[in-house]
């Protein structure tokens, strides 16, 4: 098995882009579900942590500026690191992320 990192991405700044506290509710269960499914099959590579929605991007000019892609909406919510044979299991794996159902997408990367 291979480590592939998931990148979890949607629109967390703008208005129309955000979750009432209902969907909120029902996302963290998605999560929560969905982590314990991973666990039970053994997919994590490690934990799940969480990720501040702030950070910093430095340019090539070695600027520093607050949020990453902040000239973008979408932005990064989280990422696990899971175990899978080939991208298409990883792929497979991913589709199932909540992220998905609220208007989100994986980004998906093998490690070396």
């Amino acid at each position: 098995m291979d480590e592939f990192l998931l990148i979890f991405r949607r629109d967390y700044k703008t208005k129309e882009g955000q979750l009432s506290p209902d969907q909120l509710q029902e996302q963290m269960k998605d999560w929560l579900n969905w982590f314990k499914t991973l666990t039970a099959e053994d997919r994590l590579a490690r934990p799940p942590q969480r990720w501040d929605g702030e950070g910093v991007l430095i340019d090539k000019n070695k600027t520093v500026t607050n949020g990453p892609y902040a000239e973008i909406k979408e932005s990064i919510g989280g990422m696990i690191m899971i175990k899978a044979a080939n991208y298409e299991e990883a792929a497979e794996i991913a589709k199932n992320a909540p992220v998905i159902k609220y208007g989100g997408n994986v980004e998906i990367r093998k490690a070396f």
